[in-house]
């Protein structure tokens, strides 16, 4: 098998490329590193069966090429994190919807070449009254258009309309997935994550920020689990057409819960505090209390099951923050 994974020197990327690797297959990469990092790949740049190229999604002759010689591609480039989205609106539009469309577009015309499409917990948008836990039937809520934190849920929601639509009018074999908190070894801080930014604080000794009261939740998904998730799927010919949630309700925590465990863990002194939203990104910004993922869908198609907890998951990104000097 022939897999193209786009922004696969990126954190999730580049797990699924090492597993993909793991198992025989051939992997080609297309990264152009604004979000990704070469350290991520670094380790495969000596199997034969692995490629890579330093550039865009937005480059169609070299798309049309890669994609020609792939049979599955893992449309994984996009503009992600809060703090990132913000800070470069323009980009973040233009990557998530310009590029998803390319991406479609020559998988179609290719010979319909199947796409697993990268999606989002920010599909679903804002807090409504008693609502937790999110299936991916639900609607969607969102903030006004002024409050640039949205357009990232907008535009991944507009990837996902194109993908139905080129598989409904052009049988285009499509799976979307939605991620929900994924976290791991490799992932930065820069962008907003909040647990690899917390580790780093706490390993440096800095005050552990956290934005808002910090009694929002959010249920964490170690990234072997949610490679794991879609391997599973891109392998189920009854994936094709449908979306999947794909996350760890066991792993619920509140921010300032994590904050403390992580603290513990570390052995830090760190401080403790709070930074309103407005301080932290923009005037104005929303954010959702409680996001929890319903992966019923997903486990009745695949028995699917999660196999990292807390802990270990958060055990293994202070290590790795540890052994690479706290670079991320």
């Amino acid at each position: 098998m022939r897999n193209l994974i786009t922004g696969g020197a990126g954190f999730i990327g580049s797990h699924l490329a090492e597993k993909l690797l793991e198992r025989g297959e051939e992997v080609t990469v297309v990264d152009n590193l604004v979000t990704g990092s070469l350290d991520n790949i670094k380790r495969l740049k000596g199997n034969p069966k692995f490629s890579y190229h330093i550039d865009t999604i937005m480059n169609e002759r070299l798309m049309k090429r890669l994609i020609k010689d792939s049979d599955i591609v893992y449309h994984l480039a996009a503009a992600v994190g809060v703090k990132y989205i913000i800070e470069h609106p323009l980009e973040s539009i233009r990557t998530n919807v310009d590029g998803t469309e390319i991406v479609l577009k020559l998988a179609c015309s290719l010979g319909r070449k199947k796409v697993l499409l990268a999606s989002t917990s920010e599909i679903y948008g804002k807090d409504r009254p008693g609502k937790r836990v999110f299936s991916e039937d639900d609607d969607r809520v969102l903030g006004a258009t002024s409050i640039s934190r949205w357009s990232y849920s907008c535009t991944k929601a507009l990837d996902e309309f194109l993908a139905f639509a080129y598989f409904r009018e052009k049988k285009l074999p499509v799976i979307i997935v939605r991620f929900f908190n994924t976290c791991g070894q490799r992932q930065t801080g820069r962008y907003g994550m909040v647990v690899p930014r917390f580790a780093k604080q706490a390993l440096s000794g800095e005050p552990i920020t956290i934005y808002g009261d910090g009694k929002q939740s959010r249920c964490f998904t170690d990234v072997r689990d949610a490679v794991k998730a879609v391997l599973l799927l891109s392998n189920n010919p009854n994936a094709v057409g449908e979306v999947f949630n794909i996350g760890n309700p066991s792993n619920k925590v509140t921010i300032n819960t994590l904050a403390k465990k992580i603290r513990y863990m570390t052995g830090s002194k760190s401080a403790i505090r709070h930074l309103s939203y407005d301080k932290a990104y923009e005037k104005g910004f929303e954010d959702m209390r409680h996001r929890e993922p319903d992966i019923s869908k997903l486990r009745s198609l695949t028995a699917f099951h999660p196999d990292v907890g807390m802990d270990e998951m958060l055990a293994g990104i202070i290590t790795y923050l540890k052994e690479h000097r706290l670079r991320l």
